[in-house]
C-alpha cells in the first residue's frame, strides 16, 4: 500500500513485513519569534518559526522543561501564519515530523528535526497591541479558527494537483 492520508490526517505507510507506520504530530506551545516568510525560486511561500512546548512532567527539582520545536508551513498556510502569528502567541500546530540527515563541511554527520505543519489554530484570544507596547485583550476576528490550507512542498508548481478536498480562497472564513 502506498502512503495514504492528507497532511491534516498524517501519513500512513506500509513498512517492511506488512507493518504500518503513522506520522502525525499535534502540539500546543508559544511562538518564540515571529514567523519568517520566504519564497522559493518557483514562487512557493514557506514560513519557519519555533514553538516552545512545555513537557507534561517536572524534573526532580520540580521544574518544567521546555522543548523548542522548529515548524515550517507551505503555501497559503505559510502566508496566513506570517500574517496572523506573532511571538508569544499560544497556538496548536498539527503536522508531520520530518528528519533530515546531512554532513557539515568538515564531514560530521548531523540531523535536523522539524514539523511540517498542515494546520494551526489559535488557543487564546488575540492581544491587540496599543501604541507604546501596552497589550489589551481583544477577541480576534479569526481567533480559534484553524488554518487548514493544503501544502505540497514537493511540487511547488501545482500544489493542489489531484486534491479534490482543497478549497478555494472563497472557502477561507476571513
Amino acid at each position: 500500500m502506498a502512503g495514504t492520508g492528507t497532511p491534516a490526517q498524517g501519513t500512513q505507510t506500509q513498512g517492511r513485513g506488512g507493518g504500518y507506520s503513522y506520522n502525525l504530530m499535534v502540539m500546543v506551545g508559544r511562538l518564540t519569534r515571529d514567523p519568517d516568510l520566504r519564497y522559493t525560486p518557483n514562487g512557493a511561500a514557506v514560513a519557519h518559526f519555533t514553538l516552545a512546548v512545555d513537557r507534561r512532567y517536572t524534573n526532580q527539582a520540580g521544574e518544567r522543561q521546555t522543548d523548542f520545536i522548529d515548524v515550517e508551513c507551505w503555501q497559503k498556510l505559510a502566508e496566513s501564519a506570517s500574517q496572523y502569528l506573532t511571538k508569544g502567541r499560544l497556538v496548536l500546530v498539527q503536522g508531520e515530523v520530518h528528519i533530515d540527515n546531512y554532513q557539515t563541511q568538515d564531514g560530521q554527520a548531523r540531523r535536523s528535526v522539524r514539523v511540517r505543519a498542515s494546520t494551526w489554530q489559535f488557543m487564546e484570544p488575540q492581544r491587540d497591541r496599543a501604541p507604546g507596547g501596552a497589550e489589551q485583550a481583544g477577541a480576534a476576528a479569526g481567533a480559534g479558527r484553524a488554518r487548514r490550507e493544503r501544502s505540497a512542498p514537493g511540487d511547488e508548481t501545482t500544489p493542489f494537483a489531484g486534491d479534490e478536498e482543497a478549497g478555494s480562497e472563497e472557502d477561507v472564513p476571513f
